[in-house]
């Protein structure tokens, strides 16, 4: 090498591409040891730093190559210094990208956009090239200074970084304003440090620049919960800001707006709606925070004493709320109040406020009550027994009482079915009813093992009944479709009936229809294999909520059981009577038995009869009783 080495290399420093690879490097740890969502945008972000990493990797070699080349021939310089400029240029490429998929370009837009990218990343990258080959644009002479004719790096920077301006003033709207400061804050850092790092005539801080708005996509996008649409934190930050303001004595005040609509998997609020939740989140109270729980569950948490007048602060974001639900007529639960010492203390507002929901109307605003609270706390105690009860199986557990409903056989004129019920007895509340704590038991995976202790208890009566010379055509027991999803389902239920001695044949299953596919396919497989063991089956709820006649047709149902809601509706008009008539008719000639259930009087029981019914269940007959109080409606065998 020459002994005299140009400025573009004498002021050369390797401590901005060492801080960049370190920095890089400590990214990637982060990301690795913290859960973050595998999305596109995630991996976007992730070869970002991969590039940057090479990029000042690349820079790093070719200045060392500079500085130990001693016979003149600077090839590995150029060939380096190409592929750093390819490094950061394909960094700034997939920044566009990342942008515009953070901020859903519609097809329409985004497409142009990544045109215009790629046809500035294909002429920078080649001309690059083409003028460092033919020395018109950078070079270094035979003294071994560095020149630069063209300096095509700084044109390619700019106009990608202008798009990428363009983009986040253009399509604001579409991100959070405090994720927006952040980009906009680091981008100006950047042009900061590399305006006065031209000032100077340095190079050694330019990887370094790319680092500021990588670290912001880190913090506001990938390792903190911000939704950056709705400007919603995860929920796992709502307990930290309970807490936090719990031990400091600030009273919280709180709305939480639940839409049933898309609380369900791989929906989302639409667009519009984030925009207008996102609106009142930064512009109804002051210092508010927003917490996304759940797809289609938001909740606003502030300081109350931030919000002195809260209360019309309150009124006014509910106007505006009716307002906007003209436009999107969707269903909503609002929940409002002011903290609560007992909630805070063990930070259970998400449980709390979902229990409200369970007791609330559809479209309806609830303000916390202390009926609420102790409507919770009984709650939580349930939720305790029934985990209790899960963990011990014991399939004779006291605290689970079997019930049931005597069922009127039309031919035989007498009973001869029933179907089994299930009630909890608790030590503290006495008696709980199925609505409180079945759909408790399937949200938290306790109702296997109470179908198990009732289809226990059922297996009980019958032998018993058997024993003492009762006639016994069945009894049924009702499973939920999840149940259906457990690995040991079938097992089970053969192993319970075949330990109490009694034959299959003796024991239903009610089961409502499934509505996904995967869901069908277990039912069906599920009642194939116990009908081969005698077990008989009933399609539950028919004529509620969804009815695909080609499934029922597909499964081996013994019994058809219609809903209340269908004998109620023959009540009201001829043609809905007709209606009903005409179905039970159609499966009574395929072999079905019909089962109506809700008859509460002489008319229920004539117009049920006179359409295809086989059995009545209801009122008129009897209400749930006790299963050991069975044998007041089954007759024994030799009995006249």
């Amino acid at each position: 090498m020459g002994a005299a080495q140009g400025l573009y290399f004498d002021d050369y420093s390797p401590i901005g591409d060492i801080l960049v690879i370190a920095v890089c490097a400590v990214m990637i740890i982060l990301v690795a040891a913290s859960y973050v969502n595998n999305t596109r945008t995630f991996r976007m972000f992730l070869s970002m730093v991969i590039l940057l990493t090479l990029g000042a990797v690349s820079d790093l070699i070719y200045h060392d190559a500079y500085v130990h080349i001693t016979d003149g021939n600077y090839t590995f310089v150029y060939v380096g210094r190409v592929f750093y400029h390819v490094f950061l240029f394909s960094v700034l490429y997939v920044m566009i990208l990342y942008i515009a998929e953070l901020q859903r370009l519609e097809i329409k837009i985004k497409v142009p956009v990544i045109l215009l990218s790629s046809i500035i990343l294909i002429i920078v990258l080649i001309r690059d090239i083409v003028t460092t080959a033919n020395g018109t644009g950078f070079k270094i002479d035979k003294n071994g200074d560095a020149i630069t004719n063209d300096n095509m790096f700084l044109i390619g920077y700019f106009s990608f970084i202008s798009i990428s301006i363009l983009l986040m003033i253009i399509y604001r709207e579409r991100l959070f304003k405090r994720v927006m400061v952040g980009f906009y804050g680091t981008m100006a850092m950047s042009f900061l440090v590399l305006y006065n790092q031209a000032r100077h005539g340095q190079s050694s801080l330019t990887a370094a620049t790319f680092l500021f708005p990588m670290l912001a996509m880190l913090y506001f996008i990938h390792s903190t919960p911000y939704d950056v649409e709705l400007g919603a934190i995860d929920a796992k930050a709502l307990n930290n800001m309970v807490k936090y303001n719990y031990e400091r004595k600030s009273p919280l005040i709180f709305m939480s707006l639940y839409l049933p609509e898309y609380d369900a998997e791989g929906k989302t609020i639409p667009k519009e709606m984030r925009a207008i939740i996102r609106k009142f989140a930064s512009s109804m109270f002051n210092g508010a925070v927003l917490f996304q729980i759940n797809n289609g569950h938001v909740m606003l948490m502030a300081k109350k004493n931030y919000n002195p007048d809260y209360e019309n602060r309150i009124n006014k974001i509910i106007n505006a709320f009716y307002v906007e639900y003209e436009k999107f007529q969707v269903d909503y639960k609002i929940v409002m109040g002011q903290s609560i010492d007992e909630i805070s203390r063990k930070c259970e507002y998400i449980s709390f406020i979902n229990n409200v929901h369970r007791n609330m109307e559809i479209n309806t605003i609830h303000e916390i009550d202390y009926d609420d609270i102790t409507e919770f706390n009984k709650y939580e105690y349930i939720l305790e027994e029934l985990g209790d009860i899960y963990r011990t199986r014991d399939l004779r557990d006291s605290r689970v009482m079997a019930y049931c409903q005597p069922v009127f056989n039309i031919k035989e004129q007498k009973y001869d079915t029933a179907e089994a019920l299930m009630r909890l007895k608790l030590p503290e509340i006495g008696m709980v009813y199925p609505d409180q704590f079945i759909p408790l038991a399937e949200e938290h995976g306790y109702i296997h093992v109470l179908t198990e202790i009732i289809l226990q208890k059922t297996c009980d009566e019958i032998r018993h009944l058997l024993s003492e010379g009762y006639e016994v055509k069945r009894i049924s027991i009702n499973v939920s479709v999840p149940e259906l999803r457990e690995e040991n389902f079938i097992d089970d239920i053969e192993k319970i009936i075949k330990e109490s001695g009694i034959p299959e044949n003796k024991v239903a299953i009610e089961i409502t229809e499934s509505q996904t596919e995967s869901d069908f396919l277990i039912m069906k497989k599920t009642i194939d294999a116990l009908k081969d063991k005698g077990v008989k089956f009933y399609l539950d709820d028919f004529g509620t909520g969804y009815s695909n006649m080609e499934r029922i047709m597909e499964i081996p149902f013994d019994i058809i059981k219609f809903d209340r809601s269908l004998v109620l509706a023959c009540g009201t008009s001829e043609k809905s009577e007709k209606m009903v008539g005409s179905l039970a008719n159609m499966f009574s000639n395929m072999d079905y038995s019909v089962l109506y259930e809700g008859v509460e009087n002489e008319l229920d029981e004539k117009r049920c009869t006179n359409m295809s019914a086989s059995y009545l269940q209801g009122y008129k007959y009897s209400r749930p009783i006790p299963i050991i109080e069975l044998n007041k409606f089954f007759t024994k065998i030799n009995s006249k």
